[in-house]
C-alpha cells in the first residue's frame, strides 16, 4: 500500500529547487559555510561528531571538499594540526575534485589519498576519495581496487556502490540496450549481499537509470527518456518494484543519502507510468530534489523535475 503523502511542501512556480549536495544535512550546510569564511574549527567539530559513522563522514567529506576554498582552508588547518586525521582527508577530497576539474595534477592527488588511507586505515574515505578520481581520470582496474579497498572496510558503503555501478554503467557505451551488461550483474550481487533492508535495495534501478544515461549520450536509445519502451522491460519493472516495497518498508532510520535514493526512485517509477506511487514519492521529496538523475541524459534537471512532479500530481505538463 502506498503511504499517505504528507502536506505540499513547495509551491508551484516558484523557483524552490536548490538541489543543494548536502541533502536535508543541517548541520554540513552549516560547517559549510564556516569553512567557506576560513572556520575549519566547526569543520573540526564536524567530523568529530560524525565518528565512524562511514556512509556520513564520507558524505560530508564529499561536499566539503567540493567547496571552492576547500583546500586553501583544509592547508591551513593542516598547518595548525600538521597530525590531523581529518585534515588531512579533507585536503585528499578537496585534492580530488581539484583533480578532476584539471586544476592540479591527479597523482598528487592520489598521494594524499593515501596519505589519509594510511594515517586511517580502517576508514573507507579516502578510498572512495580514489574512486571519485579513479572514476575520471584512472582505468579500470584503479576503480576496482579503490571500490573493493572501500567495501573491505564498510561492505554496505552507500556512496562507494553508487560510484562503482556508474563506473560499470560506463563501459561499453554503444552496445544497445545490453541486458546482460555488467552493471546489472553487479548491482544485484551488492544488493543481494546488503540483504533485505538496505538502501542497497535500491542499486538494481540505480544501474537501470546510469546505463540510460550512458546509451542516450551515445545515441543508442532517445535523449528524452519519457514514454520509451525501456522503462517497460522485465528488468526494470522488477527493479522497480522491488525498490519501492524497500522504501515502504524503511524503517526511517538514519541513512545520510536517503534523499538521492528517492530521486532515483521518483525518476524510475514516473518513467515506468507509475504516476500514483510516484507521486507519493514527489510528496516525500518535496523541494529537495536532487540533480542526478534529473539532469540525465543532458537535460535541465529544474525543469525535468517540474515537469515530472506537476504531471504526477495532477497538474499537468509543465
Amino acid at each position: 500500500m502506498t503511504p499517505p503523502p504528507p502536506p505540499f511542501r513547495f509551491s508551484r512556480g516558484k523557483d524552490d529547487l536548490a538541489f543543494d549536495p548536502a541533502l536535508d544535512d543541517e548541520e554540513l550546510v552549516a560547517a559549510r559555510a564556516g569553512l567557506a569564511h576560513g572556520r575549519w574549527t566547526e569543520v573540526r567539530e564536524l567530523l568529530a561528531r560524525t565518528g565512524e559513522n562511514w556512509d556520513r563522514r564520507g558524505h560530508r567529506l564529499v561536499v566539503l571538499g567540493e567547496g571552492k576554498s576547500a583546500a586553501a582552508w583544509a592547508g591551513e588547518w593542516l598547518l595548525a594540526e600538521p597530525e590531523s586525521t581529518d585534515a588531512v582527508a579533507l585536503a585528499a577530497f578537496a585534492a580530488v575534485f581539484r583533480a578532476t576539474a584539471g586544476k592540479q595534477s591527479a597523482e598528487s592527488a592520489r598521494e594524499l589519498c593515501l596519505r589519509a588511507a594510511r594515517m586511517t586505515p580502517r576508514d573507507p574515505s579516502p578510498w572512495l576519495a580514489l574512486l571519485v578520481l579513479a572514476r575520471r581520470t584512472g582505468t579500470d582496474d584503479d576503480q576496482v581496487r579503490a571500490f573493493d579497498q572501500a567495501r573491505g572496510r564498510h561492505r554496505g558503503h552507500h556512496h562507494a556502490h553508487h560510484l562503482m555501478t556508474q563506473c560499470l554503467a560506463e563501459r561499453q557505451k554503444t552496445d544497445g540496450e545490453d541486458p546482460f551488461h555488467e552493471v546489472y550483474e553487479f548491482a544485484e550481487w551488492a544488493a543481494d549481499e546488503a540483504g533485505r533492508g538496505s538502501p542497497l535495495t535500491v542499486l538494481p534501478l540505480v544501474a537501470l537509470i546510469e546505463r540510460y544515461r550512458v546509451l542516450a549520450a551515445a545515441r543508442v536509445l532517445p535523449d528524452a527518456p519519457d514514454n520509451l519502451p525501456y522503462w517497460g522491460s522485465p528488468r526494470a519493472r522488477q527493479s522497480v518494484r522491488t525498490a519501492f516495497d524497500w522504501w515502504l518498508e524503511w524503517d526511517g532510520s538514519d541513512h545520510s543519502r536517503l534523499l538521492l535514493d528517492l530521486n532515483y526512485l521518483a525518476y524510475g517509477k514516473f518513467h515506468a507510468g507509475d504516476t500514483v506511487e510516484a507521486a507519493a514519492l514527489f510528496n516525500r521529496i518535496g523541494s529537495e530534489a536532487t540533480r542526478i538523475p534529473w539532469s540525465y541524459p543532458d537535460r535541465d534537471p529544474k525543469k525535468a523535475f517540474r515537469a515530472a512532479r506537476n504531471y504526477a500530481l495532477g497538474f499537468g505538463r509543465s
